[in-house]
């Protein structure tokens, strides 16, 4: 029974870190907290479901479309909503953020309606596995190796690749990395890019998990991501991670222990508790301002 809860806190934590993420990463980068980032899981979601039920996509195929749609609306959304911004203050940018999330949910409203939208079960028929006594879903492996492949290839991108230097350079000193001849516009488009596909996987693995698309359902899972990114240490692609696998695991646990009721409480108090002992987070450090 506690390894059936455990899988379902890591597959759980697994889409929080995929979100994270994003978070993280921008903000390592520029210091802005995307606060539309949730939005754009949401319409990964949203688009995922269309692809599968209307073109009758595979899956797999169909998350892939999510993810290149949700990267090109993550660099316009930053090339309109915050790069005129880039020097102005940090709560310029913040308002702009929020009515980027509110525009976006109300825009999936309108078309979505406020009904949720059910991912058929033949997008991916689940099976349950056997392993060691306990009842292990099919689906809830494919979360996990898929979000473990992901985060998998972006330390690869990060931490191997000429782009992936010039993201370090760049969050390291952004004046120093332009003189040095780093393009940073691009830079910062790319981990736009990047953390939007990311996003996108997560909200096509949450549908498949909840069986449910909604407009709203970016606010509460994007607030639980942008915890798990504090919690890890904002700034910190593993911290990201760590977190995000740790809020997923304390609030599957706290469910199972009878404390249903406080299932999103549970995840804002881990927080606040960690914040109280360690300020930067369990990973984090001191990120200097970026001019």
């Amino acid at each position: 029974m506690l390894l059936q809860q455990l899988i379902n806190g890591i597959a759980l934590g697994s889409t929080y870190a995929l979100i994270a993420l994003g978070y993280t990463m921008v903000y390592g980068i520029i210091t802005l907290i995307n606060f539309a980032h949730g939005e754009i899981f949401m319409v990964g979601a949203f688009v995922g479901l269309f692809l599968v039920t209307v073109l009758k996509l595979n899956i797999f195929v169909a998350m892939a479309g999510a993810m290149v749609f949700c990267m090109v609306m993550g660099v316009v959304i930053e090339l309109i909503a915050y790069r005129p911004l880039r020097k102005s203050s940090r709560l310029s940018a913040l308002i702009s953020a929020i009515g980027v999330s509110i525009f976006l949910s109300t825009l999936a409203l309108m078309v979505f309606g406020a009904d949720a939208k059910g991912y058929p079960d033949e997008a991916f028929p689940v099976r349950q596995i056997n392993i060691a006594g306990a009842e292990i879903s099919t689906l809830q492996l494919l979360i996990i190796g898929v979000s473990a492949s992901l985060m998998l290839g972006l330390e690869f991108i990060v931490k191997k690749t000429k782009i992936g230097k010039a993201m370090r350079a760049t969050s390291e000193d952004y004046n120093t990395a332009a003189l040095m001849g780093i393009n940073v516009n691009r830079v910062i488009s790319f981990t736009f890019a990047l953390g939007s596909a990311l996003a996108a996987a997560g909200g096509v693995l949450v549908g498949l998990l909840f069986k449910a698309a909604s407009f709203n359902m970016g606010l509460m899972a994007g607030l639980k991501a942008f915890s798990a990114a504090v919690l890890g240490g904002i700034g910190s692609i593993p911290g990201a991670m760590l977190g995000g696998l740790l809020l997923g695991v304390a609030e599957v646990m706290g469910v199972a222990a009878g404390y249903s009721s406080y299932r999103d409480a549970i995840a804002f108090a881990i927080l606040v508790l960690v914040l109280l002992v360690k300020p930067t987070g369990l990973l984090g450090q001191k990120i200097q301002k970026k001019v």
